[in-house]
C-alpha cells in the first residue's frame, strides 16, 4: 500500500521525485518509507498544505518533526 501511494504520488499526483533518483540527494537511504516520506511531503505543500492532502489512504500523517537530513532537504523547509 505504502509503494502504490509512492508510486501515485510521484505519478499522478506529479510531484518531482527526481531528487529520490540513485546519486541525487534524497536517494539515502534507499528505502520506500523513506523516499514516500520525502514524496508525501512534496505533494503537501505542492497542495498549499491543505486538509486531507497528506493521508494517501491512511499510510501517512502531518508531523512537526523536520524530515530533512544531510542535504536532502524536504519542500517547505
Amino acid at each position: 500500500m505504502l509503494q502504490a501511494a509512492l508510486d501515485w504520488a510521484c505519478g499522478p499526483g506529479k510531484v518531482d521525485c527526481s531528487p529520490l533518483l540513485q546519486g541525487e540527494a534524497c536517494y539515502e537511504p534507499d528505502n520506500v518509507i523513506a523516499h514516500a516520506t520525502y514524496a508525501f511531503d512534496s505533494y503537501y505543500h505542492q497542495m498549499g498544505k491543505a486538509p486531507g492532502t497528506c493521508d494517501f489512504n491512511g499510510v501517512a500523517a502531518v508531523t512537526t518533526t523536520n524530515p530533512s537530513h544531510g542535504t536532502c532537504i524536504f519542500p517547505g523547509r
